[in-house]
């Protein structure tokens, strides 16, 4: 993840980020997964509801369409 997208992060609420934890086991990885959809699922609605914050957090409309796009398993 490249420094901007770790801005967006820091935005988030504190439950949409990871604790930095790498996943161990199958249930690990669900977690990861589950947590990569929802932020990406939170970048969305901040874009459609407050577009003023993604420029905030100093994203390009390019790195946010890219960033929402991407399937849970990608990184």
């Amino acid at each position: 993840m490249n420094d901007t997208l770790a801005s967006a992060r820091a935005a988030l609420p504190e439950k949409a980020v990871s604790s930095g934890r790498r996943p161990t086991g199958p249930r690990g990885m669900i977690a990861a997964w589950r947590e990569r959809i929802r932020f990406r699922w939170d970048l969305k609605q901040m874009a459609e509801t407050n577009p003023h914050l993604i420029d905030d957090i100093g994203l390009t409309r390019r790195q946010l369409e890219a960033e929402i796009v991407k399937r849970f398993w990608q990184v």
